[in-house]
């Protein structure tokens, strides 16, 4: 059954809403990376992550607590069978995010920033190929084009020198496999979902893990948490609290091929706020690599002509 013309339009509306929040999603996560560097110079980075996740959840559950009056508008049925999927939501997309943050964060320890932001970007490429081998999610030629493109750039950007694997790229290895299960968990459950409400569940979900861990692996106190109150306040509640909501509102409407894509410009946004903010000077080779990064986005979005609308 083919869509009408209005259809046609609110999906044509939706999608580049959900890609424009996403782009704001990669701007507010490439900003947050400053705070995220700071944070590290007085606390251990699981307790840091801990951390920031108790504040997404307060401010999140807050949120979702005060717009949560819209679900008696549903049936019964329809308000029982979103509250499974919210809840069902929130637990797979907690456990992706704890795991792949506390991968990344131990990672590294013993591994250039800039590398570890390349091989976490390879999300990019995982999350076609995993949706592709595990639900039969196809993609046309002209995406995968733009995420080998994307892949480039970011190679351009991140990798300054000799390319060698060591234990801690090993651990940003496995961080890069979960975010694309964080994406892919995103994709399946919230269109079906209360947004908030999962956003707020999966940061309840994500910091009693990081917390367990952190007791587990490494000796919290109040101390440390005070003394990275600042960085951990900011990533808390923009990186978290609206980042993520973003994401989890923004793949109601976008491909998550084209999501993974759209938010790998944390890295580019995260050179350009260095260079902006902090004062670091970009070489030609990461201009270069921005560049080509941006060129992966617009070839993205470029729509084929002959595609059939169900």
């Amino acid at each position: 059954m083919r869509m009408n013309d209005t259809e046609k339009t609110q999906k044509s509306g939706g999608r580049m809403l959900g890609n424009l929040l996403l782009t704001l999603t990669a701007l507010i996560w490439g900003t947050a990376f400053v705070g995220q560097r700071a944070g590290m110079d007085s606390i251990e980075p699981i307790t840091f992550c801990a951390s920031r996740m108790w504040l997404s959840a307060a401010a999140v559950g807050l949120v979702a607590w005060l717009t949560g009056r819209g679900e008696k508008a549903l049936t019964a049925g329809a308000r029982a069978e979103r509250n499974r999927n919210t809840l069902l939501g929130g637990l797979g997309c907690g456990f992706f995010l704890a795991t792949a943050t506390i991968f990344q964060q131990m990672g590294l320890v013993t591994t250039s920033a800039g590398k570890a932001g390349f091989i976490t970007a390879m999300y990019m490429l995982l999350v076609p190929i995993i949706g592709f081998v595990l639900f039969r999610q196809k993609n046309t030629w002209l995406v995968w084009l733009a995420v080998l493109i994307g892949v480039a750039g970011m190679y351009l950007l991140c990798i300054t020198e000799g390319f060698s694997l060591t234990t801690g790229d090993a651990l940003v290895c496995a961080c890069a496999v979960l975010f694309s299960g964080h994406i892919l968990c995103c994709d399946h459950f919230a269109p079906r979902a209360n947004p908030v409400r999962m956003s707020a569940i999966q940061f309840l979900v994500a910091a009693v893990i990081s917390t367990v861990a952190a007791f587990i692996a490494e000796q919290p106190s109040w101390d440390k948490v005070a003394s990275a109150a600042v960085p951990i306040l900011y990533c808390g509640l923009m990186s978290g609290g609206v980042g993520y909501t973003l994401q989890i509102v923004a793949q109601r409407w976008t491909d998550p091929t084209v999501a993974s894509l759209l938010m790998s410009l944390e890295a580019v946004f995260a050179a350009l706020a260095g260079a902006l903010i902090l004062g670091e000077r970009m070489t030609s080779r990461e201009l270069i690599g921005c560049a080509v990064m941006f060129l992966a986005i617009i070839l993205v979005q470029i729509p084929l002509p002959n595609r059939k609308d169900a």
